[in-house]
């Protein structure tokens, strides 16, 4: 009986293993595997903050289109655009922290905002509680307006192609004034 007693408490057993509430997040762009961000995925995979789900497209229609330097913006203007194919990660709220990060929404660059998504896998299996980064409101219809209401349906190799890492940008401007410029010229 005494053997009993030294036992932890079976809820306590529970709670030390349940793993990290994860958020899922939609990937079209340079987060992809293969693309030029994807790396820090990889990082936050070997510390335990990121898994990925599968391929995955969004349920609706919404535009992908590319900005300055081919950078990829998703913008939330549903029944517009092309249902874009991307990638399903499952992240920790570390993983979370660092990806709001890079996509710049404490500057207004995106914003995470809620998607439903189809998995390619297992019968296009719904997924209506992922995130994904849009395109910050405040330019998003400026860029729907430059692409002549042309988007595309992935952000491949091709359509990629003269992307421009961040560190080997004109580094004179901010990204915001990067956009403004852009969204003002002619294509």
């Amino acid at each position: 009986m005494g053997a009993a007693s030294d036992a932890p408490a079976a809820g306590a057993e529970q709670k030390q293993q349940q793993p990290p509430k994860r958020t899922l997040v939609f990937t079209y762009g340079t987060l992809k595997r293969g693309f030029s961000n994807h790396p820090l995925l990889q990082e936050l995979a070997s510390s335990g903050d990121a898994s990925f789900v599968g391929a995955a497209v969004t349920a609706w229609r919404l535009p992908l289109v590319c900005g300055p330097y081919r950078v990829p913006f998703l913008l939330n203007l549903p029944g517009e655009g092309d249902r874009v194919a991307g990638e399903l990660y499952a992240v920790t709220a570390r993983g979370l922290a660092r990806l709001d990060e890079l996509e710049g929404v404490s500057r207004a660059h995106y914003e995470r905002l809620p998607i439903a998504v189809d998995l390619a896998e297992g019968g296009g299996a719904r997924v209506d509680s992922a995130v994904a980064y849009y395109a910050h409101r405040d330019y998003a219809g400026d860029l729907w307006r430059r692409s002549g209401g042309k988007g595309y349906p992935e952000y491949s190799h091709a359509v990629a192609d003269g992307y421009v890492r961040r560190k080997d940008r004109p580094q004179g401007q901010s990204f915001l004034e990067q956009i403004r410029i852009f969204v003002s010229s002619q294509s």
